[in-house]
């Protein structure tokens, strides 16, 4: 019974450590932004995606980070390859572009830079007029995400 006391531990003390990012959707979003306009992140990233995972572990780690995107910003987690609903994003829809087993989401292809494969983890700041004010490949580390979300929202 000890044994399964100190196992319980061990396994809840992580989710005492993390905070937790609040995420939205796409549709979520289009409403939100009409009661309460805001910036927004939106986070590309796929499953098979390592530093994707690390970046995400490392985010939610940093305790001041989030409650400043949870305070002031909208966060969109969009998963690139597997997200297949139809979305309506900014007037215009977009759809999952399945090839053989796997595919991507036009909307994925539509905010990346590179319009036949995109880079991962991509980060997207749209201004509360959904204008991009910063676009950013690769890993985004907490102390340099701070610094540009300072910049942005003047906080």
């Amino acid at each position: 019974m000890k044994n399964f006391i100190i196992f319980l531990f061990l396994m809840f003390v992580p989710c005492l450590c993390l905070s937790q990012i609040k995420t939205g959707t796409f549709s979520d979003l289009e409403i939100l932004q009409k009661e309460t306009p805001k910036p927004t992140i939106i986070h590309l990233y796929t499953d098979w995606c390592a530093v994707c995972k690390i970046e995400s572990f490392q985010l939610n780690k940093s305790r001041d980070v989030v409650k400043m995107i949870n305070d002031n910003f909208y966060f969109i987690n969009f998963e690139a390859e597997k997200t297949k609903d139809k979305i309506h994003f900014q007037g215009k829809e977009f759809n999952y572009l399945p090839n053989g087993n796997s595919g991507i989401h036009e909307l994925a292809l539509a905010l990346s830079k590179n319009k036949k494969q995109p880079v991962y983890p991509l980060w997207i700041i749209l201004d509360s007029n959904q204008n991009l004010v910063y676009y950013h490949e690769g890993e985004f580390k907490p102390e340099m995400m701070k610094q540009k979300l300072l910049e942005i929202s003047n906080l």
